[in-house]
């Protein structure tokens, strides 16, 4: 199953693929894009086991990872995701899991919160699920601060793998069909 073409005004944003392997590749081995997700590079190996993961997110539930590239140039961004990653976390998270992280190259540039609103947008069109969470690391502050510009709000304090994280939902909005 392949998933649906995004688009924002700076963005394409398509379901991850094969032909995204060596960009993953390379975003998971800068450490401003890891900081605060694994703490630490990933090896090729583990960045395929994560493309397959994403691939069967798709396929299983139609739902997944995007690839954010710029529309002009085809620069690799980052990716953006509807999830269900059933993360074994404290509380558990029982809604449709966002999450988005960028490379160090395009941070500051505003198109994080592009790519996580045309998710959220199409989340909230197609999946119409009333309510999507997220998970963030205490000292994360640039996705705190994204998470509450598009609308997140903290629920809980969490525990993820022995560390403290930030639960955080949002609740989708009313009139939307």
């Amino acid at each position: 199953m392949t998933g649906p073409v995004l688009t924002t005004a700076r963005l394409t944003l398509t379901p991850v693929g094969p032909g995204d392997y060596d960009d993953l590749v390379a975003l998971w081995r800068d450490e401003a894009f890891t900081r605060h997700i694994t703490g630490r590079s990933l090896s090729a190996e583990e960045v395929w086991f994560r493309l397959l993961r994403d691939l069967g997110h798709w396929s299983a539930l139609g739902r997944g990872n995007w690839s954010m590239r710029l529309t002009g140039t085809g620069a690799y961004v980052g990716s953006v995701g509807v999830l269900d990653y059933r993360r074994d976390v404290t509380p558990p998270m029982e809604s449709p899991e966002l999450g988005w992280g960028i490379g160090g190259a395009f941070h500051g540039q505003g198109l994080a919160g592009e790519g996580v609103s045309a998710a959220l947008a199409w989340a909230d069109g197609v999946l119409k699920a009333p309510r999507t969470v997220c998970m963030i690391g205490p000292g994360n502050l640039p996705s705190l601060r994204l998470a509450g510009r598009v609308g997140y709000v903290r629920y809980a304090d969490g525990v993820y793998h022995g560390e403290p994280t930030i639960l955080l939902e949002r609740i989708r909005p009313s009139g939307l069909n």
